[in-house]
């Protein structure tokens, strides 16, 4: 079994807010892949009609994704207007704290938080 977290968040881009959105998005994925080392993976992806936009994010750990929250964090209010959350889902074990976090961020954003335990498997990561 593994400790690393997959993030996968599901948002509908507000209309026409595509083009902002892109730029806001490559911002805060520089700013992550600068300020973040821990981070395994740091990836949006945009429907091909540009309607829904999804980020996927891999962590080594719960204190990588609590990390990012934090350091993050503070960027997000100003793309709240250009995106309407959907879900937010983690696949791994997370404590109530990070769940109150990612609530916290869907106060601001819109959507659930659907969390997804590990039964079984295996990863081949290095870390």
């Amino acid at each position: 079994m593994s400790d690393f977290l997959v993030y996968l968040d599901t948002s509908d881009v507000q209309p026409g807010k595509l083009g902002e959105l892109k730029v806001a998005m490559e911002d805060l994925a520089s700013f992550v892949e600068a300020n973040e080392p821990r981070i395994i993976a740091y990836d949006v992806y945009f429907s091909d009609d540009g309607t829904r936009m999804n980020v996927l994010q891999v962590h080594q750990d719960l204190a990588s994704l609590e990390f990012h929250l934090e350091v993050a964090g503070p960027r997000f209010p100003p793309i709240a207007p250009l995106v309407r959350l959907r879900t937010i889902e983690i696949f791994g074990a997370v404590n109530e704290e990070l769940v109150k976090q990612l609530e916290a961020k869907t106060q601001l954003l819109g959507g659930t938080v659907i969390i997804r335990n590990l039964h079984a498997g295996f990863a081949r990561v290095a870390v």
